[in-house]
């Protein structure tokens, strides 16, 4: 017996239950004794999600990431255990890999130590299939489950996610107005955010009445000599480009080498963008125009999200930030 079955059988929402659970006045007194009523029909005991209310809590969330190393990840990392911390909250951190079978496993681990609430940082821990995320849909059954620039629609899971769709429709749009038609269009995977960026490029192609080229549109390693190994190999076969989107600045740096490398002139002849706006972009030359995600914006709103679950508030299950595009030297708009 758990809060999902109150919730369900109450025909109520998870936090409205918890709202009730934790004493918060924002409950009519209707839907109150309604809720402790078929508490009590249930026979249930505030129990694992009561322990966010600090009913017995050990004040501990659980943090996953796919690959610490990561920049964007490794930030995110930091934004979310300080902000834990100013709450008064320890974590435990979890780096699975891109491996389903080892996601679940550290997923498992960390329900096993009674944390208070898990994250998961990165959209790669939302997979395609359905099925695939059961495990994290009956998880949050039990305790709340957020989302750091992922999707997942499910009772007491939160996701708060920059507009990357947007960001990258905004960025292409740019490149096309400046007098760019041959705009390669660079990625990492098909994550969540992965697949947003994409759209938001071919989206940008559209609307300004531009083909959209499978030619144009390659995934690559995050890996800077890859991709620079990448746009000489294009360059090689005649493949002509006048401008780089990159799903990641370490792409975009692959870019700026490949065009030293072959004596074009950035922007001139080569504009490039890329994307997190990472220390990366001010250690190229020249500086790199690089879309700001706002990671630190992503924590502390999920940080402030789980705060307000723990506490019975009414809090969104959904959160969008919007990015910035911040303009350096590779770029002639």
């Amino acid at each position: 017996m758990n809060i999902y079955d109150v919730s369900r059988k109450a025909g109520v929402s998870i936090a409205t239950v918890s709202r009730v659970l934790n004493g918060s006045p924002n409950v009519s007194e209707r839907t109150r004794a309604l809720v402790l009523e078929v508490m009590n029909e249930l026979g249930y005991t505030p129990n694992v999600f009561a322990r966010g209310l600090g009913l017995g809590s050990i004040q501990t969330i659980g943090i996953m990431c796919s690959d610490s190393s990561d920049p964007y990840l490794a930030h995110a990392i930091y934004y979310l255990e300080q902000g834990l911390r100013s709450h008064g909250y320890d974590s435990i951190l979890c780096c699975t890999g891109s491996s389903l079978e080892t996601k679940q496993k550290y997923f498992d681990l960390l329900r096993s130590k009674k944390v208070d609430a898990i994250i998961l940082a990165g959209s790669k821990f939302i997979e395609p299939k359905p099925k695939e995320n059961d495990y994290i849909m009956e998880a949050a059954k039990e305790l709340p489950i957020m989302l750091v620039n992922g999707w997942l629609e499910g009772e007491n899971i939160y996701s708060t996610l920059c507009d990357d769709r947007l960001a990258t429709h905004n960025a292409a749009s740019k490149l096309i107005v400046s007098g760019c038609r041959n705009i390669l269009y660079l990625y990492t995977s098909r994550s969540y955010s992965g697949a947003g960026k994409l759209n938001g490029y071919q989206d940008a192609l559209r609307g300004c009445g531009l083909p959209v080229r499978e030619e144009y549109i390659y995934q690559c390693p995050k890996d800077i000599l890859a991709a620079r190994d990448l746009f000489m190999h294009l360059h090689s076969k005649g493949l002509p480009f006048d401008a780089v989107l990159a799903s990641d600045d370490t792409l975009a740096v692959g870019a700026v080498k490949y065009a030293h490398a072959t004596g074009r002139s950035i922007p001139d002849e080569l504009s490039i963008i890329g994307y997190n706006n990472s220390s990366y972009a001010i250690c190229t030359d020249p500086e790199l125009t690089s879309i700001d995600s706002k990671i630190e914006a992503l924590c502390t709103t999920t940080i402030n999200t789980l705060m307000g679950v723990f506490n019975g508030s009414n809090v969104p299950s959904r959160t969008t930030i919007a990015a910035d595009l911040i303009k350096r030297a590779t770029t002639k708009f």
